[in-house]
């Protein structure tokens, strides 16, 4: 399978015009984790019209160079191993092929909720989305890289902010490489704190470009989850929140980025990571995540988990991600 070819555009929220595509036409949250993307959709799976999957990188993770396909075997496999799969409930029809059955799990998803538009949140390997769904909608989110590397530390998946902002550094790469490609009537930029400081207006925009009205039944999220309502006073948190090395470490991995994206720098004197300082920091966090899913997991999960990856010993590391996957379940928000 090839990629689809797109035109050279760009488009921004306040130049978004009406969507034309067919209601089955599935649209992507595409951006960071720890971006917003999770409190996004919820609020457009509220919509009477809009129905939303939560992290769908189970439908492109298996895809590799140039749209390469893997066989709907090894396909089926992963599915059953995979512990965001599992949670969804997704049924696995075995007759179809790997782009029918992908598209099944959205079809699933709307058909359940009884709506007509369809979407999906994705974090890594957006880029390969175009391989199943050449016509799709992409809704980038973005915003501050800061608060999104001290979201990641306090989420375990980080020791320090310089790594911390590998992320969202990647997560801007593949969107940037991305859009360049898309014609500017299927990708529109949204930034979180637009979303917090300005939701009506925003949401509006997002919902034209879905190609529905805006609904206030948006807002019953608030009801139905653990999310509060916006609230512009939890923005920009990294500047009460982190130190001034750290605010450092993280300009230092991202700075030229958050410039590019509109944000504007701390102000504090810019520095130099060198390869020492880097192989230090590197070895911190490492230090930190595994201490983290230790306490997690408890010590003997942990280390038999390890020792089975690095051993190859398959049935007993699927036996420890069984385990790990039940505990990570418990803690989702």
């Amino acid at each position: 399978m090839h990629a689809t070819t797109f035109a050279n555009n760009k488009r921004s929220l306040h130049g978004a015009s009406d969507a034309s595509q067919s209601e089955t036409t599935p649209t992507f949250i595409v951006g960071s984790v720890r971006s917003g993307t999770t409190l996004l959709r919820l609020m457009l799976d509220h919509h009477p019209e809009i129905a939303f999957h939560f992290e769908f990188e189970f439908a492109v993770d298996c895809i590799g160079p140039e749209g390469h396909l893997p066989s709907i075997n090894d396909y089926h496999k992963y599915l059953r191993q995979d512990r965001v799969f599992l949670l969804s409930g997704g049924q696995i029809d075995p007759d179809l092929d790997y782009t029918d059955l992908v598209q099944s799990f959205l079809d699933q998803r709307r058909e359940r909720a009884g709506k007509q538009v369809v979407g999906a949140t994705v974090h890594h390997g957006f880029e390969k989305l175009p391989y199943v769904w050449p016509e799709a909608r992409y809704i980038h989110l973005s915003r501050d890289g800061r608060d999104v590397a001290r979201s990641c530390i306090a989420m375990g998946w980080a020791g320090n902010m310089y790594c911390a902002a590998d992320r969202w550094v990647e997560a801007e790469k593949e969107w940037r490489r991305m859009a360049e490609r898309l014609p500017a009537n299927r990708k529109l930029e949204v930034r979180y704190e637009d979303l917090i400081e300005r939701p009506e207006e925003t949401l509006t925009a997002i919902c034209r470009f879905m190609g529905v009205e805006f609904s206030p039944l948006i807002y019953q999220y608030a009801e139905h989850s653990t999310y509060d309502l916006p609230d512009p006073k939890l923005l920009g948190q990294w500047r009460r929140k982190i130190s001034e090395r750290e605010l450092q470490l993280a300009e230092a991995r991202m700075g030229d980025m958050l410039v590019e994206r509109g944000y504007p720098l701390s102000g504090l004197p810019l520095i130099t990571v060198g390869r020492s300082e880097e192989r230090r920091l590197r070895w911190e966090d490492w230090r930190a995540r595994s201490r983290f899913r230790r306490n997690r997991y408890g010590a003997s999960l942990f280390a038999t988990d390890f020792l089975a990856r690095r051993l190859g010993i398959r049935p007993l590391a699927e036996w420890c991600k069984r385990r790990t996957d039940a505990i990570d379940n418990r803690h989702l928000r």
